[in-house]
């Protein structure tokens, strides 16, 4: 007994040891932006992977110099960033949990067609569409950090989906049974009985959607009119000057800005993201 449990304990010794590692090795990249927001770009050119020193310190120059840079201020990009995710992920939350209850509930044909295409969408990579689709956006006026959550509802809904309908199919009948008894309605039956069972799921599919579409370049900027609307990734695009120089210290402070909501929001919320995808997984 006394050999198994030294053995169990150097395995488990063994694996925080290399877990340890790669989680260094993945926080790396944040830890060399952090160091680099607060250099010179003289210093950030020659020696990227050092601390900042007397001669490459440059306090908070870069944060000031990145959201004053420009004739755009960075609070509007800040403002349509936060218009955007918020909408989007509200709709796709929505949208995606009422459609996969209903999908799991309904045993039709065409609820099943439903619910393949949604898998099958997540795997279209988004440059085959990305020209028709910035076409069609501006066809229909979904060219506006409003109604472009239509769009994100259309590229988020096939995760969303298959995550919810794992966890759909695990709450019990019987429930949605005693509160049809009750007298509650289909509406009612959702949003009162399984809506707050559906509480992790909710959390879980949320954080990787606002770490989506807040991160995403591409979509806004194909669809938005750019004169009129940034994102904060478009903004950070921006900084570059005249004849292809870039301020790559207010970049990197930009980025540190652009950063700081969503690892934070992770953080917080990463024990739902966890029992969120196990709890969708039980019988999915």
């Amino acid at each position: 007994m006394a050999k198994k449990l030294n053995k169990k304990k150097m395995g488990s010794g063994i694996l925080t040891a290399v877990f340890s590692l790669l989680s260094l090795i993945w926080v790396s990249p944040i830890l060399i932006v952090l160091m680099n927001s607060f250099k010179k770009s003289g210093g950030i050119s020659l020696f990227p992977f050092e601390f900042p020193n007397a001669e490459t310190f440059n306090q908070f120059n870069n944060y000031i110099n990145g959201i004053t840079h420009g004739n755009y201020p960075f609070y509007m990009s800040m403002f349509y960033s936060l218009i955007i995710t918020v909408l989007s992920v509200a709709l796709i939350l929505l949208c995606t949990s009422m459609a996969a209850w209903y999908i799991n509930r309904v045993d039709s044909w065409f609820c099943k067609m439903v619910y393949y295409l949604c898998i099958f969408s997540m795997v279209v990579p988004f440059q085959m569409v990305m020209f028709t689709l910035s076409k069609t956006a501006n066809m229909l006026y979904l060219n506006n950090p409003v109604t472009i959550s239509i769009i994100y509802l259309g590229f988020g809904a096939g995760l969303a989906v298959f995550m919810f309908s794992g966890f759909v199919k695990s709450i019990p009948m019987d429930i949605e049974e005693a509160a049809t008894i009750d007298g509650c309605n289909t509406l009612q039956t959702f949003f009162l009985v399984d809506a707050p069972v559906m509480k992790s799921t909710y959390i879980s599919v949320g954080i990787l959607e606002i770490m989506w579409v807040w991160n995403d370049y591409l979509l806004p900027y194909l669809v938005l009119d750019r004169t009129k609307y940034m994102t904060i990734p478009i903004h950070i695009q921006f900084l570059q000057g005249s004849y292809g120089r870039v301020d790559y210290g207010a970049t990197m402070a930009l980025i540190m800005l652009c950063l700081i909501p969503i690892v934070t929001i992770y953080v917080i919320c990463q024990k739902h993201i966890i029992k969120g995808v196990l709890s969708g997984a039980v019988k999915g």
